[in-house]
């Protein structure tokens, strides 16, 4: 499916998760972040969805499902879906010069993009961008402790600074089922995985180690249960290579 511009309003109300006292970091650093622009009005979608979950356990991988709402008028409003995704996924597009624009599209470690089903072809996109120089090479940590977030993130390896990038932070749903009763979809339930509920910047980083103190409320609400950081080259509107990204569980 071909996309079209288009926005609609962000949902959901920012509230309180458990508070959680003790201090758990990331122990291991993930070797991509790998972003499926999705819809619920979308038939090929299913398939990828299952993958982004089977990616989702893989410890190395930092999996996230972006919903998009250009679908919208095709009989079925996405229930998860954030304007701010489809504009995303537009800004890659722009950025990479070809304005291809789709689901289930995939971009991997925020410059290599393709069909979201395509299992085989996932991997070797993470294989091939990890080659690339300075591509998830900075290590990110994520801990979380009483009430607030703990973000930092290390300086550029072998001091090459003078760099600019932004340092996301992203509320995240492990698992959502969706019963769709319209559309291409419907009379199908879905499970959509490590779903993004809500973006909010962090900081920028140019190549200085660098620590930010987010309040937990700030990212967690009903249904959040995981919160992701990812370091990417550019800005929100002009996106590039990820740099680097922690996951960790808020339960």
């Amino acid at each position: 499916m071909i996309g079209v511009d288009g926005f609609s309003r962000w949902s959901g109300a920012l509230g309180l998760c458990a508070l959680i006292a003790m201090v758990r970091p990331v122990a291991a650093d993930p070797r991509a972040v790998v972003e499926l622009f999705t819809s619920q009005g979308c038939s090929s979608c299913p398939p990828a969805d299952k993958i982004i979950g089977d990616l989702a356990a893989d410890p190395s991988v930092i999996a996230l499902s972006m919903p998009i709402d250009y679908w919208d008028y095709l009989g079925w409003k996405d229930t998860l879906a954030d304007a701010r995704f489809s504009a995303r996924q537009k800004a890659y597009s722009q950025m990479r010069g070809d304005r291809d624009v789709y689901t289930p599209q995939v971009v991997v470690n925020g410059s290599a993009h393709l069909v979201g089903s395509n299992r085989a072809g996932i991997e070797d996109a993470i294989k091939t961008t990890e080659k690339t120089v300075g591509t998830m090479t900075v290590p990110v940590r994520i801990a979380l402790s009483g009430k607030e977030i703990k973000v930092s993130v290390a300086a550029a390896p072998g001091g090459d600074g003078a760099r600019h990038a932004e340092v996301w932070i992203c509320s995240v749903s492990k698992a959502v089922p969706i019963a769709i009763s319209r559309g291409e979809n419907r009379g199908r339930e879905v499970t959509y995985h490590n779903v993004v509920r809500n973006l909010l910047k962090v900081g920028d980083w140019t190549g200085v180690a660098g620590s930010w103190t987010v309040p937990l409320e700030n990212i967690a609400h009903e249904g959040i249960d995981a919160a992701a950081v990812y370091v990417q080259d550019g800005s929100r509107d002009k996106p590039g290579p990820m740099l680097g990204a922690a996951f960790t569980s808020l339960h």
